[in-house]
């Protein structure tokens, strides 16, 4: 029997055999039994197999931000990819990975002035943990290893990132993590600040528990904090007014490094670069990934503020500073893809763009207010959460059977978590697929309450 096959058909049909890829965060059952499957994109929008368009109101996973297949992007990783498949960057270097850091580095606030590269907002946040705890042994400080997060925050799926992370049923299989770590607690009170456009009035006074922490643990143990601009997978939880900056303030009193993850909040998602610009906060350093490609190759990195990297530089100059890396760090392809999307949002002038339409989106998100069912809305930048009423079966089962009727009966792609829909488009929505992608919302909540 001949093995020979067409790839195009192949990589057209739909899969007939679903059960070898065990899919991540995703129940893979019912998946399966109904798949909710997407084969090309261009700009606003995913098309199924079968050719129906779906309005992509999550930016892909948080990250296409630019919109996708943009043709800049796609040009510069097939020119790439024709020059050079890969270099390493251990001992070794390629001119577009300092470019990059170069551009990245641009981008953000104050003296953050240097980029580790990674692969993920995982990865990212792993590494920046690791540096903290690195930067205070170099200091003579190796009493100073406790590493502190937040309730319902989110920093990926490494060991580190799921110690300081504070959502339950990413932690409750994997033991005891690392020890030594604590949590804030969240900044969320429906009562105080439900349907909120923006940044809560309420709320600030939560970074205060970072001085009870301090007390409890004395701020000689302690490395680092580790929050979200914006706590994303949870729900979409902005900061309150002034709690970013009383945290800046806290850590600075106890020489505590404050650790921004920007993963989500990177790359215009706020109106701005980086969130930090947002908030007139300089943390000692950001994590990303995401959107600094639009989604198109995997990178993360970490972006140091100055004084943190020269404390590394003063050894011998042939002796390794950290001894952390990945293969895949600053990959040619990556970098490619960062600097063409990089230029893109220049070019376009996308986090501006992003910030004159956060009113008008807020606006029309909150029209649907007074629909029966939903107990909250928030919305800060190009980012709005809907808290649904949970079933009588549990908790889940309401947002699970409206990503299954927006996918299937309106079109539309968002992400949800618990009973909370969330939606985050690419920045380049225009006004009227806003309203679009609200009526769409409006009609899913419609059919599941």
């Amino acid at each position: 029997m001949s093995l020979a096959y067409d790839i195009d058909t192949v990589a057209d049909a739909a899969p007939n055999d679903l059960e070898a890829f065990w899919m991540g965060f995703t129940a893979n059952r019912a998946f399966k039994r109904r798949p909710r499957m997407v084969s090309r994109a261009k700009d606003m929008h995913y098309y199924t197999p079968e050719g129906r368009a779906i309005l992509d109101g999550s930016a892909g996973l948080w990250c296409s931000n630019a919109g996708h297949n943009r043709d800049p992007i796609v040009a510069a990783i097939q020119k790439q990819a024709a020059e050079m498949d890969f270099a390493p960057t251990f001992q070794f270097g390629h001119p577009l990975a300092f470019r990059a850091a170069s551009r990245i580095a641009e981008l953000a606030p104050g003296d953050l002035d240097h980029v580790f590269f990674c692969n993920s907002g995982s990865e990212a946040g792993d590494t920046a943990l690791k540096i903290a705890l690195a930067f205070h042994a170099v200091t003579g400080k190796g009493t100073r290893t406790r590493l502190i997060g937040r309730e319902r925050g989110y920093h990926g799926v490494g060991f580190g990132g799921i110690t300081v992370g504070g959502i339950s049923p990413n932690r409750r299989f994997f033991g005891s993590l690392l020890a030594g770590a604590d949590h804030l607690p969240h900044t969320y009170d429906r009562e105080k600040q439900a349907f909120s456009k923006g940044e809560p009035e309420w709320g600030a006074e939560r970074a205060e528990a970072l001085e009870g922490i301090v007390a409890l643990h004395d701020a000689q143990t302690i490395a680092a904090v580790i929050v979200e601009p914006m706590a994303g997978s949870t729900g979409g939880l902005p900061a309150p007014k002034g709690y970013l900056k009383r945290l800046r303030e806290i850590c600075d009193k106890y020489g505590i490094l404050l650790i921004f993850d920007e993963v989500i909040t990177g790359f215009g998602r706020l109106g701005f670069p980086f969130a930090a610009e947002r908030y007139g906060v300089v943390p000692d350093m950001i994590t990303f990934a995401k959107g600094v490609t639009s989604g198109a190759v995997p990178m993360g990195g970490v972006i140091v503020r100055k004084h943190i990297y020269d404390t590394f530089m003063n050894g011998p100059d042939h002796v390794i500073e950290l001894f952390h890396g990945y293969t895949y760090s600053g990959h040619p392809l990556a970098c490619a893809a960062s600097i063409a999307t990089l230029d893109l949002y220049r070019d376009e002038g996308l986090f501006e763009r992003a910030r004159a339409l956060e009113p008008t989106f807020a606006d029309a998100v909150m029209t649907l207010k007074g629909k029966p069912g939903i107990l909250d809305i928030r919305t800060v930048g190009l980012v709005a959460a809907f808290d649904m009423a949970s079933k009588p079966e549990g908790i889940g089962k309401r947002a699970y059977e409206a990503m299954e009727s927006a996918f299937h009966d309106q079109g539309l792609m968002f992400r949800v978590t618990g009973d909370t829909i969330a939606v985050s488009p690419p920045l380049i929505i225009s006004e009227s697929q806003v309203g679009e992608l609200v009526e769409k919302v409006g009609k899913t909540i419609d059919a599941v309450m």
